[in-house]
């Protein structure tokens, strides 16, 4: 006997059952195979997909990170250049920074950490002043952004403001 397609076919004995049950025993066969088939792909596809998933999931949270930095480098700038009596100092726009990220930027484990403020005060034309305050932060991700901290090269998010006084 020899199998095709899955099926076995022999001399024709003419026996219709016999025919019925050979068919049958075939397209089960046929069945577990194509089962089997199906885990092995499942397999091989299963890391990519999850690549796939976590790479967005980590870009997605370094944008929000990154709009919640531009944010709060806005009020930093808004704080210091804002019509008063007394102008804020650079330690008072920084709290006003640090305020504005606690507790809102995406951080996981021990290694939490506050992101760096760069304060620069310059004169600007027509006698007016500048103020320019830079956020810095190291994005850690679920995934892939540890991947990257592991090989030596971390997200750095950065958003810069500046702003002239009032």
């Amino acid at each position: 006997m020899c199998r095709v397609l899955g099926l076995r076919v022999g001399r024709a004995t003419g026996d219709p059952q016999q025919m019925q049950v050979d068919a049958a025993a075939g397209r089960v066969h046929a069945h577990r195979t194509q089962r089997g088939m199906a885990v092995v792909e499942f397999a091989l596809i299963l890391p990519l997909l999850l690549l796939v998933l976590l790479g967005t999931i980590d870009i997605s949270l370094a944008l929000l990170d990154k709009s919640l930095l531009t944010n709060a480098s806005r009020e930093g700038a808004r704080a210091g250049v804002v019509a008063r009596n007394t102008k804020l100092s650079d330690a008072d726009i920084e709290k006003v920074v640090l305020s504005y990220t606690r507790g809102s930027l995406m951080q996981w484990g021990a290694n939490a950490q506050n992101p760096k403020v760069q304060i620069v005060r310059a004169n600007w034309k027509d006698d007016q002043q500048s103020l320019e305050v830079t956020v810095s932060f190291t994005f850690q991700g679920v995934g892939l952004g540890q991947l990257f901290s592991v090989l030596g090269q971390p997200w750095k998010l950065t958003a810069s403001t500046v702003m002239l006084q009032e």
